[in-house]
């Protein structure tokens, strides 16, 4: 039987723009877990629940563009650099001085940028499908169309929003909701949305992935274009204290969670361990 946590929604505001987030648990070990590119941060909701179960403080973020959080139409705003800013004002709203920092595809890249712009306060990085080199064609082929669709036929997206929005999301399986949900665009900020990430830095260069100390577990897939194994086994061979786990599939952690929750769950209580005291010089420890 799942352990049941408190679950909390809360927001802060970075300019004149909400930031929406839920926090499970309580306690002053924290996590923050970040969504794939247009979804929705529930799409973590079972990950965070049976981290939280473990008596750690997690926390779910829709990052601006998405989810429930709001929805600005401006390009510039949209970026990996701005969404790992994000991440660090949500540490500051929090109160939190460290966290593991994690996330899937979008959010595993944005996880690197809080790492590289504030390594002190990053516990530890739990990646999974990092999107890299080897990634960036197949990603612009799947979401240019959609920016394109965005932009120029935007009624083709608001036609799937009303669409989607008329499916009671407590009559359809969990990941069938996330799919609703992510499919519930407007096209202004969507195609902003596409339009900012693709044409930024889409992740600190591996120059500076080499320089990030944290520990980091990095999941990846294998058969899966858009999030190429060769990614996410070469972010964790250059992160110097990089861990490779190998999914068995796209959709294990999603079908068959048990296997990769163990490990997370692993991953995080590990992170959160003390550091081993140092014996002082000419002192013996025992």
């Amino acid at each position: 039987m799942a352990t049941l946590v408190s679950e909390r929604i809360g927001q802060f505001f970075i300019g004149d723009d909400r930031v929406e987030y839920t926090e499970f648990g309580a306690g002053d070990q924290w996590v923050v877990l970040i969504h794939g590119q247009l979804m929705p941060r529930r799409m973590h909701q079972p990950l965070a629940r049976a981290i939280a179960a473990e008596g750690f403080h997690v926390v779910t973020v829709d990052l601006l563009g998405h989810g429930r959080s709001d929805r600005p139409t401006d390009p510039m705003q949209y970026s990996m650099t701005a969404f790992g800013e994000q991440v660090v004002e949500l540490l500051d709203h929090l109160g939190a001085d460290q966290a593991v920092i994690g996330g899937t595809s979008l959010g595993a890249n944005v996880s690197l940028e809080v790492a590289d712009m504030a390594p002190q306060r990053v516990r530890g990085l739990l990646l999974e499908m990092p999107v890299l080199d080897n990634g960036l064609e197949a990603g612009l082929i799947a979401f240019g169309p959609l920016m394109f669709a965005a932009r120029f036929v935007p009624v083709s997206v608001t036609a799937l929003r009303t669409a989607t929005r008329m499916v009671p999301r407590g009559i359809v399986p969990f990941w069938a909701g996330i799919v609703l949900d992510t499919l519930n665009q407007r096209p202004a900020s969507m195609a902003a949305t596409i339009h900012g990430i693709f044409f930024g830095r889409i992740a600190p260069p591996s120059k500076l992935r080499r320089l990030i100390q944290a520990p980091a577990m990095v999941v990846g897939h294998p058969r899966d274009p858009i999030h190429p194994f060769a990614d996410a086994a070469m972010v964790a061979d250059e992160l110097p204290n990089g861990r490779f786990v190998e999914a068995r599939g796209i959709l294990e952690w999603r079908a068959r969670p048990d296997r990769l929750t163990a490990e997370a769950v692993d991953f995080v209580t590990a992170c959160w361990k003390p550091a081993p005291r140092r014996a002082r010089k000419g002192v013996r420890s025992t």
